[in-house]
């Protein structure tokens, strides 16, 4: 996507709360965690003994829901504990999915997944509005980033093409719909409640 028609996109795009239906495919683990174009967004153990990856886009109703009320509790169980390793990586959907992704890798290592966070929880405020550009700059006027920081991020066509060649890379191995979660190289869709992510989980613990 080129980058006047990408900020055309963000200004104009209206997007549904709904995600597409999955079918369901596999992917090997090796091939999954291939290094990609830009530095992996992980948590956890990176020797931990299961690795979950979650394709996500940030204008994903499903995928809001899976962070504000899944996420905490399968972090504190899993990830905090040293059991999972969790990979966050970039599949939008949409021109103002893209924006928002770019706009948290511009906004710095330490602030990339407070900025994720706050996207998510701000999404009605910047998917479904007329101005999007103007609304982001709003909202990521909260982690300090000035309205020159924001257009200058958008108008990065190299960081645009690395996130869009990531989603392509996902659709390679079957995601065509999010949120998409492999664990260890399994293929899972839609949102999993904390107790599925248990049954899929626990029995590779115990074969470690």
């Amino acid at each position: 996507m080129k980058r006047r028609h990408f900020l055309a996109g963000v200004s104009i795009f209206a997007v549904a709360g709904i995600c597409p239906l999955p079918l369901f495919a596999q992917s090997t683990q090796q091939q999954l965690l291939a290094p990609g174009p830009l530095p992996e967004k992980s948590f956890g153990d990176a020797d931990a003994p299961v690795t979950v990856i979650e394709y996500a886009s940030l204008t994903c109703g499903h995928c809001r829901n899976f962070h504000m009320t899944v996420w905490p509790d399968f972090k504190a169980k899993y990830v905090d504990t040293g059991k999972v390793r969790f990979i966050i990586r970039e599949f939008p959907f949409d021109p103002r999915a893209s924006a928002g992704f770019m706009l948290a890798r511009c906004a710095g290592e330490d602030k990339w997944y407070p900025t994720l966070d706050l996207l998510y929880r701000s999404q009605d405020r910047w998917a479904r509005v007329s101005d999007a550009t103007s609304a982001l700059k709003s909202i990521m006027g909260m982690t300090g980033m000035e309205g020159e920081q924001v257009e200058a991020c958008l108008q990065d066509q190299d960081l645009l093409d690395k996130i869009t060649a990531i989603a392509d890379t996902g659709k390679s191995y079957g995601v065509d719909s999010t949120p998409t979660f492999f664990v260890n190289g399994e293929m899972y869709k839609g949102v999993l409640s904390l107790e599925r992510f248990s049954e899929i989980i626990d029995p590779l613990l115990v074969a470690e």
